[in-house]
């Protein structure tokens, strides 16, 4: 098995899954982003984005898809929940929101604050996309509200998506508009073992810092 990260993106939540799981896998780091700064990477893979995972014949390259993969390939109930779970159906939600509700927003955040060139940021752009992944919480702070995890009362691979998520928004400065459960579940995943093993992995060679955002 081969994985291809850089510092702080997505690709960080497969390298604290398989930190979880405790597979044998062989890492890439990369400069972000890599398809400007590592052309051979695009012979790997066309798309030039990372994650990039490949178990032997397959090859996957959605982040979220790849904590199914290998919750699911590698038999790790400890954390995934059986189709048969009443609550298998929040599970396969929260999983795929942490990318589609949150983590859009924050990627025209990240672009239009900090990876376009000056005269091409757009100020009014990073404000609205800021607001509007906080309002994209609502139903997270919600739940937190009686829940320590997400399903099942378990730490799962849905929440080391939800986790990344909420980490990105640390990074851009908006933790601190984050509701108090939910600024505690966001400590308490960074608090786990796995992902203090992980999370710095690839900061030695990152060319970039994500900074934080102002919308006042």
């Amino acid at each position: 098995m081969e994985l291809w990260h850089c510092y702080n993106t997505r690709s960080l939540r497969v390298l604290w899954a398989l930190e979880e799981i405790q597979l044998q896998y062989n890492l890439h780091t990369l400069s972000f982003p890599p398809r400007f700064l590592d052309k051979a990477y695009l012979e790997i893979n066309p798309l030039g984005t990372v994650p990039f995972l490949k178990d032997g014949d397959t090859t996957l390259t959605e982040s979220s898809a790849m904590l199914l993969y290998l919750a699911e390939r590698y038999r790790q109930t400890d954390l995934s929940i059986p189709t048969s779970h009443p609550e298998y159906g929040n599970y396969l939600n929260w999983l795929f929101s942490s990318d589609a509700t949150l983590t859009f927003p924050q990627t025209l955040v990240l672009r239009y604050s900090q990876f376009e060139s000056a005269e091409r940021q757009q100020p009014q752009v990073v404000k609205d996309y800021a607001i509007w992944y906080l309002a994209r919480l609502k139903r997270l702070n919600s739940h937190l509200e009686n829940h320590n995890y997400l399903v099942d009362n378990k730490f799962t691979i849905a929440d080391i998506s939800v986790g990344y998520a909420l980490y990105l928004g640390e990074l851009l400065g908006l933790a601190k508009q984050y509701q108090p459960q939910t600024f505690a579940y966001l400590q308490r995943l960074k608090n786990r073992a796995s992902f203090m093993a992980i999370k710095d992995i690839g900061k030695e060679i990152s060319n970039y810092t994500i900074k934080p955002v102002d919308i006042t």
